[in-house]
């Protein structure tokens, strides 16, 4: 397989991976955005600005640097890549077992993060993915590499594969864009379970031995044969 099919191929799955952030109501209007490692090469594919969900196409995907430049004359670089560009490049350069970044501002994650508060983990499915709280990152203005930064030193060292950044939204990453994508579906659903169960009272922690014990099986052998 070739470079350039390397590249087509990110951008088919980057540019269908969308439908599911508005399949699941984790986006309005043109906000939020996917983008995906081209493997072997120091490039990524992600959404451009300001584009409309139904006409996004993955040959208006911008296909970019990992210093967060736009390849010149390559399809879609006339338009103009996310906002959140040189975000997703210095998690690409620090994070080098990332293959996909994902961000939205979904209603109850956001809303956790507009209190700068971690979401405990207090559900089983919370510790299998997660493998513990959901970590809050620090306020950091948009369009330079700051948010990265904070990404970067809050999920350092974290089992976590996603962060609430504070005032801002949540980003997730992944092996994949479309694990990216499967932690911010699930982020969201946790946000809204823990949100709702603690309009009812107090919650009830999980031991650190169980979450580490959930999260042990679900990463290595939920799924396989034999187990249900």
């Amino acid at each position: 397989m070739t470079l350039d099919d390397d590249i087509q191929r990110v951008r088919d799955d980057v540019a269908a991976l969308h439908a599911q952030l508005t399949r699941y109501n984790l986006v309005i209007w043109t906000g939020g955005n996917i983008s995906g490692r081209v493997p072997g090469a120091d490039l990524f594919v992600i959404k451009p600005s300001g584009v409309e969900y139904d006409d996004l196409r993955a040959d208006n995907m911008i296909l970019c640097t990992l210093d967060g430049a736009v390849v010149p004359g390559s399809p879609g670089s006339e338009r103009s890549p996310s906002s959140d560009t040189a975000a997703h490049a210095y998690v690409y350069r620090h994070m080098l077992h990332v293959n996909g970044v994902v961000h939205t501002h979904s209603t109850y994650a956001t809303a956790w993060a507009a209190r700068g508060e971690p979401i405990p983990c207090v559900i089983t499915g919370q510790a299998d993915e997660f493998g513990g709280d959901i970590p809050i990152g620090p306020f950091a203005i948009i369009g330079d590499e700051s948010i990265g930064e904070g990404i970067v030193a809050t999920l350092a060292n974290h089992r976590s594969r996603a962060v609430l950044m504070q005032n801002h939204g949540v980003f997730t990453i992944g092996t994949s864009p479309r694990d990216a994508v499967k932690a911010a579906v699930m982020a969201e659903d946790v946000a809204r379970t823990v949100h709702i169960a603690r309009q009812l009272g107090e919650t009830i922690p999980i031991p650190p031995e169980k979450i580490d014990s959930l999260f042990e099986r679900y990463q290595n052998v939920y799924g396989q044969k034999g187990t249900a």
